[in-house]
Parts: structure tokens; C-alpha cells; sequence
């Protein structure tokens, strides 16, 4: 009996009960939360499903799951050395149809101006006393891109990756609640009545010399953007060329998948109470928010400037889909115009801004390395 009480107090002494902390059960309630949001209401479920389940492993105390020579560890080497986010944008290549933005180049302009609550973020940052390098690892939130959001805060600022993952990752799966109050705020109805010309045919040649130009561009005019814009270019050039077709099926299913998995469970596996809940990370969820505001905002403003300039024949609409959650905002822009105007498209236009924003986030973010890292 006696050898029982003993093994029973052992047992009790080394369960997770013991070591489990306030912090551990409020984020092992978020992880639940974040659960619900992915499973039950389908927000960006291929990421924030990870990401929560990685949340709930690291906050099971005693497990080890994180500790040096833990699963987690290993495989977080991954994301600690920003090869996950790499080779998900060879996989975003991959899906990507750049023939609306090469249909109508000047719509890149577009996926340029929805940068603009980068900026406004970073600036913000600082004023509430983040470093520079902290405050551009937030700033890039208004982007709407994850895996650009995940590799620049490793680079600058892997201390608040946690918070700029989730924070990225919520605004992109709730683009389709935050964006169109704002796209009618600065549009009127008579804009977003706009036709625009149906977009012209794009040959194979454009399409394969695209990425190609796109990569030798970036190289050497923002070095620290080839790794982000390489591997996004190259994924496209598997889709575009024609004779490569089981590399890219690969790199749109299995490649992509298996890295999306590990990337969000790693980055879960960042939300330990003791770093995650902290009043940076409240500001960081601010920031985040106010960034991808004024990103939406600024692309429909500068649409609205294109319009001026095309005579009118630019919907300002689609300034909005320059944010990188592609094709989420290009299909947001698209409902925003069919509950008003049944039967108008503007879709494959805001698809040109959408898929420039990728990009666009991508240079902004290899901008940042070139200034905070020389």
C-alpha cells in the first residue's frame, strides 16, 4: 500500500497539473479559441488551425515538447532559419496567374500604394517605444502577406514573432469583414459602378520571361529580397513553362502543404504564456489592425487617383485588393461590386493589384533588411 502511495504521489508530482500556470490556461484558452475560429467559422483554417494546436502543445507544462532535443525543436529549426517562409512562396508562385497584372502593368502601381500602412505602422511602432527593428517586423502586418510577416521578424525581431504571426494571420482570414466598410468609405457608389475593358490575351513568352526578368531585376537592385522574390518567381516559371508540370504539382500540393504545417505549428509553438502575454503583444494586435486599415485605404485612394488619370475608366475599387492576401481581397472587391451591381465583374482586374501586392510586400520587406541590417 504503501509502495502504491508513493508511485500515486510521484505520478501526481511530474503531471503537467502541477506545473500549470494562470498564463498557461488563458493561452490554452486562446489556443481554443483560434481552434474555433479555423474549424468552426473557417478563418485561414490551412494556417491558424497550426498555429493554435502549436499553441496548446507549448502551453501543456512539463512536456519538453520545446526543450532542446524535444519534436519541436528540431522541426522548428525550420522557421528559426526562415526556411519555411521560403519555400511557402515557391509554392504561392506556383498558384500564382500573373496575367492580370501583365494584362494591365499598371495596376503594379496599385499593389505598390497598398504598402502604404507598412509604413504608417512602422512609424506608429516607434512612437510607442519598439525598436526600429521591432517596429518594422510589425509594420509589414499591412502587408496581408504570413509568410513575408514570419521571415522579416526573424530576421529583425524573432522575440515577437508569436504576436506578428497571429496578428498577421487573423487580419488576412478577416479581409472579407474588415475591408468592405473601408472600400466603400473611400469610394462612392458611382465608382464602384465603373466597367472596366476586358483585359487583353497574355502570350507564353510574356509569361516565362516575366519571372525570369522579375528575379535578375530583384537581384540586383534589392538584394535581400531574393530569397522572398526568387522563390516566388521560380514557382511561377514551373507553372508558366510548360515542361516541368509534376514539379509544379508538387510545389502547389505536397511541397506546400507539409511546410505549411510546420510553419504554423513552430510558430504556435512561439505563444508561451511567459513571452506571449505581455502588453506588446496587445500593441502589436493594434498595430497590426491599424497597418492593414491604412494599407486598404491608401490602395483605394491611390485607385481613385488612377481613375482621375485614365479618364475614368479605372474602377478605384480595386486599389483595395492590393494587399497581399491573395485572391481573398481580389474576391472581396468583387462581392463589394456584385451586392450593388449584378452582373459587373471587376475581379480578374483587382486580381492585377492583388498578386503586384505580393510582390510589393516582398520589396518593402527586402527594403528594410537593406536599411536596418548594412
Amino acid at each position: 500500500m504503501e509502495l502504491y502511495l508513493t508511485a500515486l504521489k510521484g505520478l501526481i508530482t511530474q503531471s503537467g497539473l502541477v506545473g500549470l500556470t494562470t498564463g498557461n490556461i488563458i493561452m490554452l484558452v486562446v489556443a481554443l479559441v483560434l481552434l474555433y475560429l479555423a474549424i468552426g467559422k473557417g478563418f485561414e483554417p490551412l494556417l491558424l488551425m497550426p498555429i493554435a494546436f502549436g499553441c496548446l502543445l507549448v502551453n501543456l507544462p512539463l512536456s519538453g515538447i520545446m526543450d532542446p532535443g524535444g519534436f519541436l525543436y528540431y522541426v522548428s529549426f525550420g522557421t528559426k532559419h526562415e526556411l519555411y517562409p521560403i519555400i511557402i512562396f515557391m509554392g504561392i508562385g506556383a498558384l500564382t496567374d500573373f496575367g492580370p497584372l501583365l494584362a494591365n502593368p499598371i495596376t503594379f502601381l496599385l499593389g505598390a500604394a497598398a504598402q502604404f500602412g507598412v509604413f504608417i505602422a512602422v512609424v506608429g511602432a516607434m512612437f510607442m517605444g519598439f525598436s526600429i527593428q521591432e517596429a518594422a517586423a510589425i509594420g509589414i502586418i499591412g502587408g496581408a502577406d504570413g509568410p513575408t510577416s514570419i521571415y522579416l521578424c526573424m530576421k529583425l525581431a524573432p522575440k515577437i514573432l508569436g504576436a506578428v504571426a497571429v496578428a498577421a494571420y487573423s487580419y488576412m482570414s478577416l479581409v472579407p469583414l474588415i475591408q468592405p466598410p473601408i472600400i466603400r468609405l473611400f469610394t462612392t457608389k458611382k465608382d464602384r459602378a465603373i466597367k472596366m475593358e476586358q483585359l487583353r490575351p497574355v502570350t507564353r513568352t510574356e509569361r516565362i520571361l516575366f519571372p525570369i526578368i522579375s528575379t535578375i531585376a530583384c537581384g540586383l537592385i534589392l538584394p535581400p529580397a531574393v530569397p522572398l522574390i526568387g522563390m516566388l518567381m521560380f514557382g511561377n516559371l514551373l507553372r508558366e513553362c510548360g515542361c516541368t508540370e509534376r514539379l509544379n504539382l508538387a510545389a502547389q500540393n505536397e511541397i506546400l502543404n507539409a511546410t505549411t504545417i510546420f510553419l504554423g505549428i513552430t510558430v504556435g509553438a512561439t505563444m508561451e504564456a511567459q513571452t506571449f502575454l505581455t502588453a506588446a503583444t496587445l500593441k502589436i494586435i493594434v498595430l497590426g489592425l491599424v497597418a492593414f486599415i491604412c494599407s486598404t485605404a491608401g490602395g483605394c485612394l491611390f485607385g481613385q487617383v488612377m481613375k482621375v488619370m485614365s479618364g475614368g475608366k479605372i474602377n478605384p475599387l480595386i486599389g483595395a485588393a492590393g494587399v497581399s492576401a491573395v485572391p481573398m481581397a481580389a474576391r472581396v472587391c468583387q462581392r463589394v461590386v456584385q451586392q450593388e451591381f449584378p452582373g459587373s465583374y471587376v475581379l480578374m482586374h483587382a486580381m492585377g493589384p492583388n498578386v503586384a501586392g505580393v510582390v510589393g510586400t516582398a520589396v518593402a520587406a527586402g527594403a528594410m533588411l537593406t536599411l536596418l541590417t548594412a
